[in-house]
């Protein structure tokens, strides 16, 4: 976190490590209800907060929130945790942690999602947990699907939804010397330089044309209009439209030509 020692009071250099034995018999002592082996599984698995919570260090949070909602993942997940299954509890908590931290970020995004999408994405969320404790692994959208009774694209939608911006000049490489950034890996296939050029002479083009002949032209080409209707709204005959269209047309082809 930028250099941060201390979150919350917490000497970050000094967080506890437990090893795997250690885990195990705090883990077995919590399904008995030892509220002492709760606060030291906590303590011992600070770390994992805090490296969880570095993965949002660029959305402008500070470090002190994102770090205390990280610790409510972190006891949710030991309340929650089921050693039988077989799964390490950094496997299970990570996720836990992230969505916690997620879910924080989404309710005080400065993007206002709608109220249905929220509660869609709320459920997901909700549902992932539980799958997530079931199975032991990370649930498909389509097992979702299955639990919520509702599509993959919907599914998709939400989550995207409530997804924090990037910016697009977050770093995305380094290696010493300038960054690469998303904007680097981001290419716009239709407002190129060749583009632009094409609609700025067409605009030039169709502006050099006559009234009536604008008028025919947008009637034909935007609003999709035939030669017979158009007939009728400017008051002419359709051997009249046809001859002014095409007229039209070989005058901005010329303008194009010379341009």
């Amino acid at each position: 976190m930028q250099g941060k020692v201390e979150i919350c009071g917490v000497n970050t250099a000094r967080l506890k490590t437990l090893t795997p034995k250690e885990m195990d018999a705090l883990l077995l002592r919590v399904q008995e209800g030892d509220e002492q082996a709760k606060n030291a599984l906590i303590e011992g698995n600070l770390r994992l907060v805090l490296s969880v919570i570095q993965r949002f260090e660029k959305r402008g949070e500070c470090p002190d929130d994102l770090f205390q909602v990280g610790c409510i993942g972190l006891i949710k997940a030991i309340s929650n945790f089921d050693p039988t299954k077989g799964v390490r509890f950094s496997t299970y908590g990570v996720p836990m942690i992230a969505g916690e931290v997620r879910r924080y970020l989404r309710d005080n995004s400065v993007i206002r999602v709608s109220r249905s999408i929220r509660d869609v994405a709320y459920r997901v969320l909700q549902c992932k947990e539980a799958l997530l404790l079931k199975l032991g692994r990370e649930p498909t959208l389509e097992e979702i699907s299955g639990e919520l009774s509702c599509s993959v694209e919907e599914i998709s939608q939400a989550l995207d939804a409530i997804c924090a911006p990037v910016s697009l000049y977050d770093p995305v490489y380094a290696d010493g010397s300038d960054p690469l950034t998303v904007m680097d890996q981001v290419r716009d296939h239709k407002n190129t330089d060749e583009n632009w050029m094409e609609h700025i002479t067409l605009q030039n083009a169709f502006h050099s044309l006559g009234a009536r002949e604008k008028q025919i032209l947008s009637l034909r080409f935007y609003d999709g209009k035939t030669q017979m209707e158009v007939a009728q709204l400017v008051g002419i005959s359709q051997a009249q439209v046809s001859r002014l269209e095409k007229g039209a047309i070989n005058a901005m082809r010329k303008s194009i030509s010379v341009s």
